[in-house]
């Protein structure tokens, strides 16, 4: 799996790579929307016996033009490269987007990317794929420029789920901002998972009996606060069971950041500096104030034993599902 974040006009593709079948989009989530575009992909590429390349735009749009309003991403790039390269993609290419970028041409990015660069011999995208500066270019643009380069063009229809509705990035954002991690889960094909490095924290957790690996997420994300039924993943791949606290520290320290707290099962050892992973999988409680430490050991048992019995019993959504959480 190559990762490039690289462009045209800097670095030439390897020959390899060249005239595959390109999935193009932002795909955060690599939901199970995205994956009719992206299995479209796959299948096109198995049959043709070309590779399948994706080319997604990093960061997302939206950080750019609104600074102050950044996208809570469900995977971060490294994550979806992850989960892409686990689908069967050969390669991501994440193309740096910024205000330069957004004022080519439609035509400007059919010949220099798709054509010249990539050499693309198709290209699959959502049915309301926009391109170029002020989004003059369109689907019926796209279809039309594939004719006169040389490339297939698919366009895919929005995927709806079990009732009818579309599924979304915006709309599984919706679902985590009120802690339904179990129906974003149907949404995304997996538990939602993040991942950060092991900060040392106050250690209060430890003297109590319950210490944590604490993780200081980014600030944009709206993930409900509360306790949560998880699973941590090491870098050796390892897994451990858990029961995690998820909120906000305003202090000088943490600088406002979300905190994730996670106690782990059966668990002793040093995880700091390791970057991790967590999934949810699911919402027990909003995080509550306590009459003293008493009461609170008394609920964190409550939680730990919710937790484990939640876990006991899980299996995985799909094979994405099992890669990431399994």
């Amino acid at each position: 799996m190559t990762v490039f974040y690289r462009n045209e006009q800097k670095e030439p593709l390897p020959p390899e790579l060249k005239g595959g079948v390109v999935a193009i989009g932002n795909f955060d989530g690599v939901h199970r929307g995205h994956r009719s575009v992206l299995e479209r992909a796959l299948s096109l590429a198995e049959a043709r016996g070309v590779p399948a390349l994706v080319l997604t735009f990093e960061p997302h749009p939206r950080t750019v033009f609104k600074p102050d309003q950044p996208v809570f991403r469900l995977t971060p790039a490294p994550l979806k490269a992850r989960l892409l390269e686990a689908m069967g993609f050969r390669s991501v290419i994440e193309y740096p987007f910024d205000r330069e970028f957004s004022q080519r041409s439609a035509e400007d990015f059919v010949t220099s990317i798709l054509a010249d660069w990539l050499k693309a011999s198709a290209v699959v995208t959502g049915f309301d794929f926009h391109f170029g500066r002020g989004r003059e270019g369109g689907p019926a643009y796209l279809m039309e420029a594939g004719r006169r380069h040389g490339f297939d063009v698919s366009l895919i229809d929005a995927f709806r789920d079990e009732g009818a509705e579309v599924i979304s990035s915006s709309r599984i954002r919706a679902l985590l901002g009120e802690g339904d991690v179990a129906q974003a889960a149907g949404l995304l094909g997996y538990r939602y998972t993040v991942e950060a490095e092991v900060i040392g924290g106050e250690q209060l957790g430890r003297t109590l009996g319950y210490p944590t690996a604490n993780m200081r997420l980014v600030p944009e994300t709206e993930l409900r606060a509360g306790i949560y039924a998880v699973r941590f993943r090491r870098p050796d791949g390892s897994l451990q069971d858990g029961v995690a606290s998820y909120g906000r520290r305003p202090t000088v320290t943490d600088n406002g950041a979300p905190l994730l707290e996670t106690f782990l099962f059966d668990f002793s050892g040093n995880l700091y500096g390791e970057v991790s992973s967590v999934s949810f999988f699911g919402y027990l409680r909003p995080e509550l104030k306590f009459d003293g430490l008493d009461p609170l050991v008394a609920q964190m048992q409550q939680d730990e034993a919710e937790a484990r019995a939640l876990l006991s019993g899980v299996t995985p959504l799909g094979e994405l599902d099992a890669t990431i959480a399994f």
